[in-house]
């Protein structure tokens, strides 16, 4: 069974997801570890309501990012972890943390990548005025939001939205989609080529 760790900032509405979905056996892992770089961060909360490990990791206590990164992957090379989840986690990963796990770094955007990476992409969605977005895992690399896709789904943008509910529907969708991308790459279903990312039958 695949150690997962999950990164976290904020509220961890995906985390909660991926623990519910690994407590109802939908994901072959197991979540062993959640670190966030915020003290206050109610995923911390989250991951010790569900009896996993929570560990804070204050960035100023560290030179740099190369250093604050060294110390994130030393606490997951402790926990043996397979795969790691980045759940609302708002650092930019150095080279040498994302070197450390090719292609076991996962991330959930919520647009449909290639549009409109980087922050906001709701909002950018919405201004821009197309009539469907949704949300993306993908593969990590050293650029922004720019990994293979793993999976998307598209959530159309209704009549008279507002950003605020496009947002709770892309969530929603979210919450969806993570656990299963998740759970491919815990079962060994995922293989990247060049650019593609294929799932590979049963």
């Amino acid at each position: 069974m695949k150690q997962i760790a999950v990164l976290a900032s904020g509220q961890g509405t995906n985390l909660e997801a991926i623990l519910e979905a690994v407590e109802r056996g939908e994901i072959a892992g197991l979540v062993v570890l959640v670190i966030s770089d915020r003290a206050e961060a109610p995923a911390l909360d989250r991951a010790v309501r569900h009896r996993v490990k929570a560990l804070f990791i204050n960035p100023r206590e560290y030179a740099g990012r190369e250093e604050f990164d060294r110390a994130l992957i030393d606490e997951l090379k402790k926990a043996q972890v397979d795969l790691v989840v980045l759940a609302g986690y708002m650092r930019l990963l150095t080279p040498q943390f994302i070197n450390a796990y090719p292609q076991k770094i996962i991330n959930i955007h919520p647009s449909l990548l290639p549009a409109f990476p980087g922050l906001d992409g709701v909002e950018q969605a919405f201004e821009y005025g197309v009539k469907v977005t949704g949300c993306t895992v993908h593969f990590v690399d050293e650029g922004l939001d720019s990994g293979p896709v793993i999976l998307q789904e598209a959530v159309p943008v209704i009549q008279h939205e507002t950003v605020n509910t496009l947002h709770q529907r892309i969530h929603a969708a979210e919450h969806r989609l993570y656990p299963t991308a998740v759970d491919l790459f815990c079962r060994g279903k995922l293989k990247v080529e060049g650019r593609r990312c294929l799932i590979i039958d049963d």
